[in-house]
């Protein structure tokens, strides 16, 4: 067995596996680990448990200690730049005329990268944008094109039912959909009725899908009487 906490790096984000290296972190407590991406700043969501060696992903990397307020005030400021990157990401891009849409600016904990998220129907050449931008910035840069559901799931919104997308507030992960879940559930195959904010079928469509299939299992399911023997 292998103790392990559960942390996660952004809202809604997928949970990683750290070892806790005896430290007495409670879910709630934000703290610092070492990922494959250098130091990175993250939340406590799964307190220190034990799990089976053939769960975990080895090497499991351990938590360097808990946040204080210096790594707080270090975030704060991250995001502070990551809205300044932002702008001058957008005015890089209409200078190059590349057809290519901003999502979203990320600086890593300890800075030493700047991610730019975009979305695009096609490849796009950004070779001399990453230059451009490494240039303004002095900082290695990493452009990473993404898809509709990610944008979703990093802008937010409401839904059709009018709640925020379940993707921006809980869902760690995006699972399949089918449009054979509307179909067992009775729903309109309207595309307009089944489809998110992404332009992709509802996550939720999923939720009741197992119960549906149960219950259509159930309702097939021939009625075997007892044998009754003569004698």
């Amino acid at each position: 067995m292998q103790t392990i906490v559960g942390i996660r790096f952004k809202k809604a984000g997928k949970i990683y596996y750290f070892d806790p290296d005896g430290s007495a972190v409670e879910p709630g407590r934000f703290v610092i680990v070492e990922t494959s991406r250098g130091q990175e700043f993250g939340e406590v969501v799964v307190g220190p448990r034990q799990i089976r060696e053939e769960e975990v992903v080895h090497p499991l990397k351990k938590v360097l200690r808990v946040a204080d307020e210096e790594d707080c005030q270090k975030i704060l400021e991250n995001r502070q730049k990551e809205e300044e990157a932002f702008d001058i990401g957008l005015k890089k891009i209409a200078e190059h005329n590349l057809d290519m849409k901003l999502v979203d600016v990320e600086f890593t904990f300890d800075r030493s990268k700047i991610i730019f998220y975009f979305t695009a129907d096609g490849r796009v050449d950004f070779r001399e944008l990453v230059k451009d931008l490494a240039s303004v910035f002095r900082n290695r840069i990493e452009l990473r094109q993404i898809g509709v559901r990610d944008e979703a799931k990093m802008i937010g919104g409401l839904g059709p039912c009018g709640r925020v997308l379940c993707c921006h507030t809980f869902l760690g992960e995006f699972e399949p959909v089918s449009i054979r879940m509307a179909k067992d559930q009775n729903l309109s195959l309207n595309p307009t009725k089944i489809s998110g904010v992404c332009g992709r079928l509802m996550c939720c469509l999923r939720y009741e899908s197992e119960a549906y299939e149960q219950a259509r299992g159930e309702n097939g399911r021939k009625e075997v009487l007892p044998r009754e023997d003569v004698f």
